[in-house]
């Protein structure tokens, strides 16, 4: 479906716009040819495609290779658990899978199911979806903007821009009839998706459906993710790695048999029996745990996880590319300093009342001071056209965020506007213009007329004659006033001025613009979107945990700088990047525009385009990347970051289907949770891994010595079978269930370069692998020569394969902590798995059935002991590098 814009339908010739708008012909010719005005539908792919999608992957495809090795080995209950795990994840990928176009069709609920349109020569109303290009289309408030609109007339129209820019400031628009191009001006237009806050206006649709702005950012969300979570890409990397190891050893292995004269049976079965063993089939399951217990965890720390990777994806992000308004902020508009014209400073908290603001001056009284702000709020109440009503269910706000902020001060400040209404009766209103730069109102009180007067500092001082100070009028000083403004604004605060008057009951001019003379300047009230009280010490905590914070909005670069002072975020004046020099950065290639992401830190008046530019920008600088938001426009950025946090509670649906992660209570502390939940996951998972690592490369390693030196097979492909399902049934399931260590946050978050097989994890399995396999080889080795029968020593050397498993696990519940501080109540879970691997071996042992077919039997005490001695080796060489680690310093380091 193509769409096309104004200017192209009037080099088509047809009949743009004229007092009788489109003909109902002529809309329906259009429409015909354009389409309908709604988003592009995400193309589903069918379900059975869907599914087999997820199959995938390289670890998959080994894990489908022992199921097959299972049922020739007619081990149908291997073969069974491994097709449940295969069949369990594909219809898990599949569900989450089908979730990621629910983004597009959450857009769809932004569209106004009606337009007012004139048609025909009269005003009517119809679906919005028949909206075409050249339609005349009525806006008035309290109405979402139902396609991309050029003005032609507009009486103080006001629209809520922040889901498409992420400014917080409304966008007034001009009252003149604009020529220019359609997209040349923002303030000439009106955008699909967006809110008319006040005022009305009248225009011609441009553009509709996917040619509008939230068209785009529709079309961009619909766009596969170029990013991949940090797991997954160390898990591809894992799965080939062991892949060739397997095929590796068993290829060398074959080798040798050959070259012993073992039979084709003999080559067979063991090959396979030591692919199921060395093969970790248990590892999904696990990782699974691992990720659904931390999903349980973030989910009562307020982080709700749409998709199980995000979980250790969180803990990996060594970047957060912040929104401001409503993630740092609060998205609400508040007063938070008043300036007295004699210099008197009232500062209030978020949400304090006038009691407990400090008040700064030299030698003002603070009652004093505080009457005077009252003073102040009656004139920032009473012309004042918005509405703040308390109702059982909270507050209801209704009008310009502006004015709502002013009422709800003076409410805080212990004057409602309803309790001064009766005092001062309303005679007339001048409502704010943005030509005009201020409201007034004229109030009947007493012998006389009062006029309260809101508006810019320099509107106000032309005004006025006098000035408040101390409580008494002084000649107005403009420079010093205006001085107190310009100081206020570079501090990002929104500087509104007041003032008062008096007049006569009779006018003969009406109450009018003439009476706004000789006033009494009464002083500044500076307003912004307040910093969430939690913010600082989370960014704090961020910086603890190696994790940097970048700012990206749409804001003014004065006010982000502001805000990002206020928060805690480290910069310096050079790295306030604005939109255009990321757009002059873009046009001279990726190079360009990564040199300046590695260097800015705040990216003010951004466009969602170039927000998402900016986080692959930073990805490709080799950070891994998490981005919060709240707005449409933040939506491109969520989806394709590689992990999207978006807010629950004020998050358009848009940004919450887009991202990974929800946190529900917008509180961007709730982010460092996760972080630390993420890091536990990931370590979890490193914990199972080196487990079934180790034991499979031990039990490789005992094969690799015993056949090439002639000594029999050291264990029978059946017993083989046994070792895996036994030692790694459910010890590695309780292993992903570990607490948090405690000092997650402490350290520096791992490169994104940084393998699974790092070099610790490399240096632990092979220490683990020699105590293990070389163990076992000398073991069977010394039985031989002492005259134990095959079977007899196999049977030993089983159980010590059983042993020393139940102590790797042991010794794999930390990387750093000695098994002893951890505690060996902490996990008990683990604790009764041992046990219970050890209880089935010994049952084994006694139980006909498996006795015969396991070629195993009870032993002696002094076996039992001098098992027992050998199989703790195992866990005393970990401890001892455990040691080595701990006695090294650890620097904290971020990319």
């Amino acid at each position: 479906m193509t769409f096309v814009a104004l200017p192209d339908l009037a080099a088509r010739g047809g009949s743009l716009v004229g007092g009788a708008g489109l003909s109902h012909e002529e809309a329906r010719l259009r429409l015909t040819r354009l389409g309908s005005n709604s988003l592009p539908e995400p193309q589903a792919s069918s379900l059975a495609i869907t599914f087999l999608r997820q199959f995938r992957s390289p670890l998959i495809y080994i894990l489908l290779a022992a199921a097959l090795v299972s049922l020739l080995l007619s081990d149908l209950k291997d073969a069974l658990f491994i097709s449940i795990v295969l069949i369990a994840n594909g219809i898990i990928g599949s569900l989450q899978e089908h979730t990621a176009g629910k983004a597009a069709l959450a857009l769809r609920r932004l569209e106004q199911p009606k337009a007012s349109v004139i048609r025909d020569g009269r005003l009517q109303e119809i679906d919005a979806r028949l909206l075409v290009p050249g339609d005349v289309v009525a806006l008035e408030a309290g109405g979402r903007v139902p396609a991309d609109i050029r003005l032609l007339s507009a009486t103080d129209l006001v629209c809520d821009e922040s889901l498409l820019t992420g400014e917080s400031a409304p966008v007034h628009k001009p009252s003149s009839i604009v020529e220019a191009a359609p997209g040349k001006d923002g303030r000439s237009m009106t955008f699909a998706g967006t809110l008319v806050t006040r005022g009305r206006g009248q225009g011609v649709v441009a553009a509709t459906g996917a040619a509008t702005e939230i068209g785009k950012i529709a079309t961009e969300i619909g766009k596969a993710s170029v990013t991949k979570p940090p797991l997954m890409i160390r898990l591809e990397r894992f799965s080939k790695f062991i892949a060739w190891i397997v095929a590796v050893a068993i290829a060398l292995l074959v080798v040798v048999g050959i070259a012993r004269a073992m039979t084709p049976s003999e080559l067979f079965m063991m090959s396979l029996g030591l692919a199921v063993s060395a093969i970790p089939e248990g590892l999904p399951i696990a990782i699974s745990v691992a990720l659904a217990i931390s999903m349980r965890r973030m989910a009562k720390a307020h982080v709700i996880v749409r998709r199980m990777p995000a979980v250790e994806a969180l803990g990996s992000c060594t970047m957060i590319a912040t929104d401001k308004t409503g993630t740092l902020t609060l998205n609400e508009l508040t007063v938070t300093d008043i300036r007295l014209p004699d210099g008197t400073e009232i500062v209030c908290d978020t949400g304090a009342d006038l009691d407990a603001c400090t008040i700064r001056g030299d030698g003002t009284p603070p009652a004093e001071a505080r009457e005077r702000a009252l003073a102040l709020f009656k004139a920032a109440s009473l012309p004042n056209e918005g509405s703040l009503v308390k109702e059982a269910h909270g507050w209801t706000a209704v009008g310009d965020t502006v004015d709502i902020a002013l009422l709800a001060a003076a409410h805080k400040a212990g004057l409602p506007r309803e309790a001064i209404e009766n005092d001062y009766p309303l005679v007339a209103r001048i409502p704010y213009e943005p030509d005009l730069k201020y409201a007034a109102s004229f109030h009947r009180h007493g012998d006389s007329v009062r006029i309260f007067v809101k508006g810019a500092a320099e509107t106000l001082i032309d005004m006025a004659d006098r000035m408040d100070v101390a409580g008494s009028a002084e000649p107005i000083d403009g420079d010093i006033l205006l001085h107190q403004k310009k100081e206020m604004a570079a501090r990002g605060l929104r500087v509104l001025a007041f003032a008062e008057g008096e007049t006569a009951i009779e006018t003969d001019g009406g109450f009018g613009r003439h009476l706004l003379v000789d006033l009494v300047f009464l002083g500044l009230a500076g307003m912004q979107d307040p910093v969430r009280p939690e913010v600082p010490q989370a960014i704090r905590d961020c910086h603890s945990a190696g994790v940097d914070v970048a700012m990206v909005t749409g804001d003014d670069p004065r006010t982000a700088a502001a805000i990002a002072s206020h928060a805690g975020l480290i910069f310096a004046e050079d790295q306030v990047v604005i939109g255009e020099d990321v757009r002059r950065a873009e046009e001279n290639g990726q190079e360009s525009l990564d040199a300046l992401t590695r260097h800015g830190r705040i990216y003010a008046r951004v466009a969602p385009s170039q927000k998402l530019a900016i986080v692959l920008s930073l990805a490709r600088n080799g950070h891994f990347v998490a981005v919060t938001g709240d707005g449409v426009n933040d939506a491109p950025a969520l989806k394709h970051a590689h992990i999207g946090v978006a807010m629950g509670r004020k998050g358009t649906e848009v940004a919450k289907e887009s991202a990974d992660i929800v946190i529900t209570d917008d509180n961007f502390a709730s982010i460092v949770s996760g972080i630390r939940e993420g890091r536990v996951a990931y370590a979890n998972i490193r914990k199972v891994i080196f487990m079934l690592m180790s034991t499979g490369a031990a039990e490789l390693l005992l094969f690799l010595l015993a056949i090439p030196l002639g000594l029999p097979m050291p264990l029978l492909p059946v017993q083989l079978l046994w070792l895996n399902l036994v030692t790694n049934g459910i010890q590695d399931i309780a292993l992903a269930g570990e607490s948090p260590e405690g000092d997650e946050l402490s350290r520096a978050p791992r490169r994104p370069s940084e393998p699974i097989f790092d070099q610790l994890m490399i240096r632990r399995i092979w220490q683990s692998t020699l105590v293990m396999g070389a163990g076992g080889f000398a073991m069977l080795y010394v039985l031989l020569e002492q005259g134990y029968g095959e079977s007899e020593a196999r049977n030993l050397l089983l159980l010590l394969f059983v042993l020393f498993e139940n102590f790797q696990t042991l010794a794999s519940r930390s990387e750093r902590k000695s098994v002893f501080q951890l505690g060996f109540l902490a996990n008990p879970l683990l604790l009764l798995s041992i046990a219970a691997a050890q209880g089935l071996h010994i049952a084994a042992m006694y139980i006909p059935v498996l006795k015969e077919t396991l070629q195993v039997s009870p032993i002696s005490f002094s076996e039992w002991a001098l098992l027992l001695v050998t199989a703790s080796s195992a866990l005393l060489v970990v401890e001892i590098d455990k040691w080595r680690v701990r006695s090294k310093p650890v620097a904290l380091c971020a990319l």
